[in-house]
């Protein structure tokens, strides 16, 4: 059985939605978030809750400590085969677009990292690996999280490895993967978005909402998590090396209530920036599954209920019958 893959920008409503939708179905979920994999990020990654959990089973949820490294590839390898055999149907479900295309049409992996050139690459600033990135490759550069040098010197390291950039690998090795039935690669303002009757197996779903509703989800979800004490989940990771995962520490908002408890941010400054950079997540998030092939794009209403846009997609998907309501 197929899994159905449901994603969107952050804030969009998709765990709710996904949950309504487990419950319709009787599946269950996988989760495709890259934050929520480590155990004690919780509030700020907006993980399901204990009750959530209990009602309907989650996977790929708390499955490594702050200080183990985790990446797309061993999300795949443990994904990959839970979803292949899994005997009850499967809702995946986030935000992390890396992940979903790895699921959906195999991972690119690129060249071998180089040691030497990596240590180079990451003693220079965010701002100077950008700037290299934008000369050498603009494409990657105009989609890349400039605040992320993780994925800015392994951008630049693929350059320097091949003398390609890696948006051009990709597209040659999704060429090579795709073949004839490949989706013609677009700009992100033109790729064709799905709708209707014509879906393909294992089509996925985007979640969208009008901008002023999405933002405005966006701020109201930071001020409840500050309030459910966020920042003292910050203060208790830093003391389990926080700061020491790269890749935890890309995670929407932890850096800047590093900076808060370290005494450089005050919490409204931290909260103002937090906001600035979730929007900007949202914003890279959906330029990025706008270039997905096959997926159903469905904007939610601002008053719609999380069971109005299950029952919207079991419609789409032309199931009439569900197993329970």
């Amino acid at each position: 059985m197929q899994p159905i893959f449901l994603v969107g920008p952050t804030a969009v409503g998709k765990s709710a939605v996904a949950l309504e939708l487990a419950k319709l179905t009787g599946a269950e979920i996988v989760s495709a978030d890259s934050m929520q994999v480590y155990r004690g990020m919780d509030i700020g990654t907006a993980k399901p809750t204990v009750q959530e959990r209990k009602a309907v089973r989650h996977h790929l949820i708390d499955v490594c400590e702050m200080d183990e490294p985790f990446d797309v590839k061993r999300y795949v390898s443990l994904a990959g085969p839970l979803i292949a055999h899994h005997p009850s149907p499967i809702i995946v479900c986030g935000g992390t677009g890396l992940y979903v295309r790895a699921l959906r049409q195999g991972l690119f992996e690129g060249p071998a990292r180089d040691p030497k050139l990596r240590v180079k690459l990451e003693a220079r600033p965010v701002k100077d690996l950008f700037a290299e990135l934008q000369r050498v490759d603009p494409g990657t550069a105009s989609r890349i999280d400039r605040h992320n040098p993780r994925r800015l010197v392994r951008a630049l390291e693929v350059f320097y490895t091949t003398g390609k950039p890696i948006s051009e690998l990709q597209k040659e090795w999704e060429t090579d993967h795709r073949g004839k039935n490949a989706a013609p690669t677009e700009s992100a303002e033109s790729a064709p978005q799905t709708r209707g009757s014509d879906i393909p197996v294992a089509t996925g779903f985007c979640l969208d909402r009008d901008r002023g509703d999405l933002h405005a989800r966006i701020e109201r979800r930071i001020d409840e998590q500050i309030a459910a004490g966020w920042v003292e989940e910050v203060r208790e990771l830093l003391k389990r090396g926080l700061e020491k995962n790269a890749t935890a520490m890309q995670a929407a908002g932890y850096r800047e209530l590093a900076e808060h408890v370290a005494g450089k941010l005050s919490l409204d400054e931290a909260v103002a920036l937090i906001r600035t950079r979730t929007r900007q997540l949202a914003k890279r998030q959906l330029t990025w599954f706008r270039r997905e092939p096959n997926l159903v794009w469905l904007e939610i209403g601002q008053d719609e209920l999380p069971t109005q846009t299950a029952r919207r997609v079991l419609q789409t998907l032309g199931k009439g019958t569900v197993t329970h309501a």
